[in-house]
């Protein structure tokens, strides 16, 4: 059986980060894995130090439940380097090169209006963004979706 994956981004503003990422994947928040009702029963019996909070992390997931789940976790230290790993988010593929290359440029400028923002396109393949807290992903084409 293969492995699954989450991913996990450190941050300084955990709800605005989520909130990216909700926007941009289509994702919704996790519930608290059983038996626990809310994420606060969840970290208590973690033993965390005091000035922990439910805030300092957000868990996400697809409302289908594939992909990989998304941690968000605040940390002290600013993001001071290029990521090693970022992510693509992909846009259907279907369509002349044309037709792809405009869904990703709409698929990009839908994520600056939630925060994001261009470093680089690659004109008529990827455009490089960044979310809010300057965290490197793509915007490319995808396979195309069946009918």
């Amino acid at each position: 059986m293969a492995a699954r994956i989450d991913l996990t981004l450190d941050c300084a503003d955990t709800r605005l980060l989520a909130g990216f990422w909700k926007t941009a994947l289509g994702y919704i928040d996790e519930p608290p894995p059983a038996p626990f009702k809310t994420r606060e029963e969840w970290l208590a019996q973690f033993d965390l130090p005091e000035d922990d909070s439910v805030d300092d992390g957000a868990w996400l997931c697809a409302p289908d439940g594939a992909g990989p789940r998304l941690a968000i976790l605040k940390v002290p230290e600013p993001k001071t380097a290029k990521n090693r790993l970022h992510m693509d988010v992909r846009v259907p593929g279907h369509g002349s090169p044309e037709e792809r290359w405009e869904r990703i440029r709409a698929e990009s400028e839908r994520l600056v209006r939630a925060g994001g923002s261009v470093l680089e396109e690659f004109e008529g393949h990827h455009v490089m963004m960044a979310d809010p807290e300057g965290n490197e992903f793509c915007v490319a084409a995808g396979p195309a979706q069946a009918g």
